[in-house]
């Protein structure tokens, strides 16, 4: 096999360290995101009112065909560009992950035949898990 076929050929990390399950900690949009507040009225401008299920919901709507998950945009970005509390971004993304390695090595496995990658996303908690199978044992 050729590095270029090598779904890890320019991943710093190993297979092995995408293998088992994985929970990342609050990383999820919930109901507890923090949004901006109107300092002189006291109440959260509109465009950062927002939903757990309308988050799910516009992350279930992006085009493509990695799955997508709703996590918490920034009180800064909310204000700068008066956007929704939200973004959407793929299941392993390294805001989720906690690690640009690791955004890599869970994405070479999703692409890769020879693993089973799942996820939970748990928008309740704001816990993400993903699990990492070799497709042979799964």
């Amino acid at each position: 096999m050729t590095s270029e076929d090598d779904p890890f050929h320019d991943c710093e990390l190993d297979p092995e360290a995408t293998l088992g399950t994985h929970t990342f900690k609050d990383v999820l949009f919930t109901d507890e995101t923090e949004t901006p507040v109107n300092v002189l009225t006291g109440e959260t401008p509109a465009h950062s009112q927002a939903t757990v299920e309308e988050a799910k919901e516009f992350a279930a709507s992006i085009d493509t065909e990695t799955p997508q998950i709703a996590l918490p945009a920034s009180v800064e970005s909310q204000v700068e560009t008066q956007s929704k509390p939200y973004t959407a971004a793929a299941f392993f993304h390294f805001k989720a992950t906690g690690s640009l390695e690791r955004h890599r090595a869970y994405h070479a496995a999703y692409e890769s035949d020879a693993f089973a990658v799942d996820f939970e996303a748990d928008y309740e908690s704001g816990d993400l898990t993903i699990t990492v199978e070799r497709a042979d044992e799964s």
